[in-house]
């Protein structure tokens, strides 16, 4: 009980009425930056164990990246996890983080096309697929629509079925033997649809990556 009541002290209120502006605190890692400081480049790679980093010069990929925290722990003058949120994006290489870079955007709203603008910019209906999750994205997704968080306000839900939707969030690895009921959910969608996805699982493989199951 005493340990549930620092939690909820150090919390604060739980109703966040401006998610725009919200402000976390640590432990919470999120958007990293990476200094130019001189260090141990290889030791450095080795000790990710999803291999998101890589030298020559030092960049960190979310799309691999877990956010254990060990590199941070073992070169905090090289890496440091700050506390923005904001680490989502709809190109790829923008999740690659490169040493000295200073942009905190990974959203290219240029390349987001304007039938999508037009047509989910009231409302959005999601239908989620879990492909092999481990059931952690599912969570934080159950959450998002929580009192906390509270996503329906601005008019995005889930939906019960893919014929309802306007898009199609994916998490988990996508193993084999959901391959196929994936495909089905995607093709019932109907145009124009969004692809969302969830976590490091489902955009790089994770600890799954190179498994003969997906």
């Amino acid at each position: 009980m005493r340990r549930e009541l620092k939690i909820l002290i150090h919390n604060g209120k739980q109703y966040i009425p401006d998610l725009k502006n919200v402000s976390l605190r640590p432990p919470f890692r999120g958007l990293p930056e990476i200094s130019t400081a001189k260090v141990d480049e290889k030791a450095l790679v080795a000790i990710c164990p999803l291999g998101a980093i890589s030298a020559g010069p030092i960049s960190l990929d979310l799309g691999k990246c877990a956010f254990c925290g060990e590199c941070a722990f073992a070169f905090p003058e090289k890496i440091k996890f700050t506390t923005n949120y904001k680490i989502s994006s709809n190109k790829r290489a923008h999740l690659i983080i490169k040493e000295g870079a200073t942009s905190t955007n990974l959203m290219d709203g240029s390349a987001i096309p304007k039938v999508v603008k037009k047509t989910f910019s009231k409302s959005l209906k999601l239908r989620q697929v879990s492909a092999g999750g481990d059931n952690s994205c599912e969570i934080e997704l159950g959450a998002a629509s929580n009192a906390n968080f509270d996503m329906g306000r601005f008019g995005i839900e889930f939906t019960a079925s893919p014929r309802h939707a306007d898009g199609i969030v994916i998490t988990g690895p996508i193993t084999k033997n959901s391959a196929n009921a994936l495909q089905i959910a995607y093709n019932a969608i109907p145009d124009p649809k969004i692809v969302v996805l969830c976590g490091v699982d489902a955009i790089s493989g994770g600890i799954f990556d190179n498994s003969n199951a997906i």
